[in-house]
Parts: structure tokens; C-alpha cells; sequence
């Protein structure tokens, strides 16, 4: 079989922002960087803006003093759809709610919950907690009410709430005659 001939691509590669990302998640200065690799600070601006294209001893230089991959730097972002019709519904309790899980089966360092609930429906009547570090409540349509051991919080759409896990607390819709809509974000331990 005759090999085919493909042209190559002048498309430049876009790794610039991976670049500025691995070096601010080592809470380093363009500056610090520069003093380590012995490359300007004006050519490691440029290179995390994609202005210019390093060499691959500049790169591999680079990639030593950040901890990273040359191969990170070009592999694309894993990433995954969950469209609302194929999303798995999940029950966490409570009367009159559709609950669904829209990240991916799989993911386990966050969770996002979307929730319908009728109006009147409430979470379980004693309070409760979540196996999480961190949750996060949005009230995207509608009203919610959300009760803690010490306080009720009522909330309305484009209210958010952040607040422990471990935090015992449920929920209702205090609205008679509209549906709410809230987004939960919970984020498992060891990724907060």
C-alpha cells in the first residue's frame, strides 16, 4: 500500500495558557521561572500568550523547572457531555423532585445535581448531611428554602450557598404554585 503524503499543518499549537496554568499552580512569577531556566522574562510572556513558539530545549527546559510533560502540553483536555435527556436520574430522598445526575458516571472529585421540584416538595423531614467536603446550592428558577439546625434560609433564583458537607440540613419549596430549579455542586474529599 502506497503511504499517503499528508501535509503537515501550519496551524501553531496553542500551549501557552497549559504553560501559564502549571506555573501559577506552583505559585511561580514569569520572573522566578525566568531565573531558573535562564530564559527572559519578555520570551516566557510571550510564550504563555502564544506569541512566539519555544525551542524543544527551551520547552523541555521549561517543562523540568514547572514539574510537567512536554506530552501534557499537547494532549487534548478529556472532556465529557452529559445531555439532559441521557442523564442518569439519582434519588437522594425527598417528596417531589426529579433528580438527575449531569457530570459523568464516572467523575468523582465533583458531582452536579439538577434538580426540578414541584411546588411544595420537600427534602427528608429530618436533616441530613452528604458524603462531601464542600456543597454547593443554586437556585436557578424559582424559590428554595433551605433549613439548617440554626437558621432557614430563603432563597431565590440566582441565589448561591456554599457550605460543608458534613452540615446537616435539607430542604422545601416554598412556593404553592411554581416549580424551582437548583443546580448541586458537591466536591468529595481531597479535591477542595
Amino acid at each position: 500500500m502506497k503511504a499517503l503524503a499528508i501535509e503537515p499543518s501550519n496551524a501553531p499549537l496553542a500551549i501557552g495558557s497549559r504553560i501559564r496554568t502549571a506555573r501559577q499552580a506552583r505559585h511561580l512569577t514569569i520572573e522566578q521561572v525566568a531565573d531558573s531556566t535562564g530564559l527572559t522574562k519578555g520570551f516566557l510572556s510571550r510564550v504563555e500568550r502564544d506569541l512566539t513558539s519555544p525551542s524543544v530545549a527551551s520547552l523541555v527546559t521549561l517543562c523540568q523547572v514547572l514539574s510537567i510533560s512536554i506530552g501534557d502540553l499537547f494532549v487534548p483536555p478529556e472532556t465529557t457531555l452529559v445531555r439532559w435527556p441521557e442523564a442518569p436520574g439519582i434519588n437522594l430522598g425527598g417528596d417531589g423532585i426529579n433528580e438527575r445526575l449531569v457530570t459523568p458516571r464516572t467523575e468523582r472529585r465533583v458531582q452536579v445535581i439538577r434538580s426540578q421540584i414541584v411546588p411544595g416538595g420537600s427534602g427528608e423531614s429530618d436533616l441530613y448531611s452528604v458524603d462531601c467536603d464542600v456543597e454547593v446550592l443554586h437556585v436557578a428558577e424559582g424559590r428554595l428554602d433551605l433549613v439548617f439546625t440554626t437558621e432557614t434560609m430563603a432563597l431565590t433564583a440566582g441565589d448561591t450557598v456554599t457550605f460543608p458537607g458534613k452540615e446537616p440540613h435539607s430542604w422545601r419549596n416554598p412556593d404553592d404554585s411554581a416549580a424551582a430549579v437548583v443546580i448541586w455542586t458537591l466536591v468529595s474529599p481531597g479535591t477542595a
